[in-house]
C-alpha cells in the first residue's frame, strides 16, 4: 500500500471474538488532518470451534498488518461487563496482543472511557456521540458501519490525539 511522504499510519482494534473491528488511518499534512484507509471486521462463526475462531483471527489480523503496514497499533483495552463474554474476548486479546508482538509494532492501550473523553470530551459520552465524532474527525459522509468498525476507527483517532 503506497504511502504519502510524512505520514503516520495508525490501526485501530476493537477485540473481540465474534467480531474483531479494525479501522486504519493516516494522517497527513504534517499531521494536521486524519484520512480513513479502510475499516470492517473480522467475523468468525459462532458454531465454529474456539481454536479455530481464534486461529481465523489471528491469520486475518497478520493480513491487516501486512496490507496496513501501520506505525503503531491502538487497542482498546477490555471491559468488564459479563464474566462469560470477557473471558472469550480476552482470549482474542490475546491473540491480538502476540500478533502484534510478532511484528515488534508500538501499542496504545485505552480505556473506553478515554477514547470516549479524546472524542466527544465526556468519558460517559453516548455511542452514537463517539460514532458522529468518528464520522466527523474522518471527513464521511455516515457513521461508519458496523459498530465495530467505528468503534475501532474511535480507537485509533482517539491513540491520534494522544501522540
Amino acid at each position: 500500500m503506497s504511502r504519502s511522504k510524512n505520514c503516520q499510519r495508525i490501526l485501530g482494534l476493537d477485540p473481540g471474538l465474534a467480531r474483531l473491528g479494525f479501522g486504519a488511518i493516516e494522517c497527513i499534512d504534517k499531521c494536521d488532518r486524519l484520512e480513513p484507509i479502510d475499516f470492517g471486521i473480522i467475523q468468525t462463526p459462532p458454531k465454529q470451534a474456539l481454536g479455530q475462531r481464534l486461529q481465523t483471527i489471528y491469520d486475518d489480523l497478520h493480513a491487516l498488518v501486512d496490507r496496513f503496514e501501520p506505525d503503531f497499533v491502538a487497542v482498546e483495552k477490555l471491559f468488564f461487563y459479563r464474566m462469560g463474554n470477557t473471558i472469550l474476548v480476552a482470549q482474542a486479546r490475546g491473540i491480538v496482543l502476540l500478533v502484534l508482538a510478532q511484528y515488534d509494532l508500538p501499542i496504545v492501550e485505552l480505556t473506553p472511557a478515554q477514547v470516549k473523553q479524546a472524542l466527544t470530551g465526556y468519558g460517559n459520552a453516548s455511542k452514537t456521540d463517539v460514532q458522529e465524532a468518528v464520522a466527523r474527525e474522518l471527513s464521511l459522509e455516515t457513521v461508519p458501519k458496523p459498530d465495530d468498525a467505528a468503534d475501532a476507527l474511535a480507537v485509533a483517532i482517539a491513540a491520534w490525539f494522544q501522540r
